[in-house]
């Protein structure tokens, strides 16, 4: 039987494709990687073959194609997690997709100031009051559910799940902007930075050899 297809972008500035990517990766799902350099002449000439929507991540499973970062996780959850990607517990579960899916359309300000860069290191760079709202946000998003539903584990409900994956990208911009976090929000990002699956993909981004440089003064958020 095929493995399934992975397509992504570049490991230090493709936020989307981490999300999935670390997913399948955590839980030991065995699957091929296309990589493709984004803004690049082979990145268009290729993304068509992958992806309708001409963007990356895409997951081509058999007969199947997913070309969304949070629809992947959810094909994923449904076709080799077993429903372990979510809580089992039905509030818990809806409180979960709902910071999901906050973070899937929401910190706009955010993403376009703080753009993925996994081999940044913090710096004199400042950010305005807006992505300022968005940081606070997050934090006192990941300190609630921390105490509320993380029932004393790593992660905002305990076991790392589609949740974590979406929120993975950003303490990996906290962490490169650097973006002082205290208590709960603090101990959070240290347990996705410190995730084997997030170390080896880190690892992987610092061997790679592109730079994508803003011409607009707005890194479009990958």
């Amino acid at each position: 039987m095929n493995r399934p297809v992975l397509v992504i972008g570049n490991k230090n500035y493709s936020s989307w494709s981490l999300r999935p990517w670390l997913l399948l990766r955590h839980f030991g799902v065995d699957f091929d990687e296309v990589r493709l350099a984004l803004d690049t002449p082979e990145f268009v000439a290729e993304i068509g073959r992958h992806s309708p929507s001409g963007k990356v991540p895409a997951l081509r499973d058999g007969e199947v194609h997913v070309w969304d970062s949070l629809a992947i996780c959810e094909y994923a959850n449904e076709r080799w997690l077993g429903g372990r990607g979510w809580p089992q517990d039905l509030r818990q579960r809806a409180q979960a997709r709902a910071a999901a899916a906050e973070m899937h359309s929401g910190f706009v300000a955010l993403r376009s100031q703080l753009p993925m860069n996994s081999r940044r290191t913090p710096d004199a760079y400042h950010w305005d009051a807006a992505a300022q709202r968005d940081i606070d946000r997050v934090q006192t998003l990941w300190r609630d559910l921390r105490r509320s539903e993380g029932s004393g584990g790593e992660f905002l409900f305990g076991d790392f799940g589609i949740v974590d994956a979406m929120f993975a990208p950003v303490a990996v911009r906290f962490d490169g902007y650097g973006v002082a976090l205290q208590g709960e929000a603090g101990d959070y990002q240290r347990a996705l930075l410190e995730l084997p699956a997030m170390r080896e993909w880190r690892q992987a981004g610092a061997q790679e050899t592109e730079h994508v440089a803003a011409t607009d003064g707005l890194i479009r958020p990958f």
